[in-house]
C-alpha cells in the first residue's frame, strides 16, 4: 500500500526556512503499513530554502504571490500541482496526508490575505489540495493537524484500508460471485456509514436489471468509494452491533446475552471503547465458529495494533 505524503511531514528539509515538519504519528506508525510517497509541490519549483508564499484574494479570484507581494506565482504553483495530481494515478496512491495552513496543501482554513491591507481570512484551500479532490473526489485525504481527532483518525484509516482492498479486487480478472464475496465481506462496515448506500450497494450486486460485468464494477466502485467516504457515528455503529448481536442468540446463555447487551448500551452512552464489544463478539465468533462473522470486515477493518477503536474519543 502507498500513502502519499507532503514530504515536510516526513522529515524532509524542504519547507520555505529549509527546515522539516515531521509529524509523529506519520513518520512513527503509519511508516510500519504503508510505503509512503513524498510530495512537495513547492520544493520541486522554487527549492528550498526560499521566499514564503501566499494566497491573495484578488476580486473573485484568489492568487499566490511571494509574501512580500513582488511576485506572482500563481501559474508556476498551479501547473506544478497538477503534475503532482497527476502523479498519484502513476503512483497507485491509496490516501494522502497534506500539511495543514499550507498555501499549497492545506485542505481548508488557509489564510487568504487581502490585496489592500485587510485581515487575512481562513476561507482559502491549497492549490495542491484543490487539484487532487479535483482529480481524485473520493480519495481518502486528510491533513495531519486533523488527525489529532480520533474521531477522524479512525474513520480516514478505515478509508484507506478499504480503498487500497476495493482497488486490488478490481486489478484482478474477477467474475460476478467475487463481487458478491467482496461485498458480503464490507456488508457491516458500509451499514455503519451509510443505509442508503448499503441498499444501493446490495441492488447494484443483485443485477436485477442484468447489465453487463463491466458496467456493474464502474457502478459499484463508485458507490463503495462513495460509501466509505462518509463518517461513522455512535448511532450508526450501535445498530450494526445489534444486528451482529442476532448470530449469537442461539448460541449464548442468557446471562451472557445480558452482559453483552448491557455493555453494547455503554458503549453507546460513551462509558467504554468499541474494542470491548469488538472484543466480546470475536470470543463468540470464535468460539461458535460463525463463519459469517469472521469475513466481516467491520470487525478487522485495519491492523489492530492502530488500536484506533480503543480510545473513547474515536466515536461520535
Amino acid at each position: 500500500m502507498k500513502l502519499g505524503i507532503s514530504s515536510c511531514l516526513i522529515g524532509n528539509l524542504c519547507r520555505y526556512d529549509g527546515a522539516h515538519s515531521k509529524d509523529a504519528f506519520v513518520y512513527n506508525i503509519l511508516q510500519k503499513y504503508f510505503e509512503i510517497v513524498p510530495y512537495c509541490p513547492e520544493d520541486m519549483i522554487f527549492g528550498s530554502p526560499r521566499e514564503t508564499i501566499r494566497l491573495v484574494r484578488e476580486g473573485e479570484d484568489i492568487k499566490v504571490t511571494t509574501s512580500d507581494g513582488s511576485k506572482d506565482v500563481t501559474k508556476e504553483l498551479d501547473d506544478i500541482s497538477v503534475v503532482c495530481a497527476q502523479k498519484i494515478a502513476k503512483d497507485d496512491i491509496c490516501g494522502f496526508i497534506l500539511k495543514s495552513k499550507s498555501p499549497t496543501c492545506g485542505m481548508e482554513r488557509v489564510k487568504v490575505y487581502q490585496a489592500k491591507n485587510a485581515p487575512s481570512v481562513k476561507e482559502g484551500v491549497g492549490f495542491f489540495a484543490k487539484r487532487i479532490k479535483e482529480h481524485y473526489p473520493y480519495l481518502p485525504v486528510e491533513e495531519e493537524g486533523r488527525l489529532n481527532d480520533a474521531w477522524l483518525k479512525e474513520n480516514f484509516l478505515m478509508q484507506i484500508f478499504a480503498y487500497k482492498d476495493l482497488h486490488e479486487l478490481l486489478k484482478k480478472d474477477i467474475k460476478l460471485n467475487d463481487l458478491v464475496e467482496f461485498h458480503t465481506s464490507y456488508k457491516y462496515l458500509i451499514y455503519a456509514k451509510s443505509q442508503e448506500f448499503y441498499k444501493e450497494l446490495g441492488n447494484i450486486v443483485a443485477n436485477h436489471d442484468k447489465k453487463p460485468l463491466s458496467e456493474i464494477l464502474d457502478e459499484y466502485k463508485l458507490s463503495f468509494l462513495q460509501a466509505i467516504s462518509q463518517k461513522s457515528t455512535i448511532n450508526k455503529t450501535y445498530n450494526v452491533l445489534l444486528h451482529i448481536f442476532g448470530y449469537f442468540k442461539k448460541h449464548i446463555s442468557k446471562e451472557e446475552k445480558e452482559l453483552l447487551l448491557i455493555t453494547m448500551d455503554e458503549y453507546k452512552d460513551g462509558i467504554v471503547p468499541l474494542i470491548t464489544i469488538v472484543k466480546m463478539f470475536k470470543i463468540y465468533i470464535s468460539k461458535h465458529d460463525i463463519e459469517y462473522l469472521k469475513k466481516q470486515k467491520f470487525l478487522n477493518p485495519y491492523p489492530a495494533e492502530l488500536a484506533l477503536r480503543s480510545d473513547l474519543k474515536a466515536n461520535k
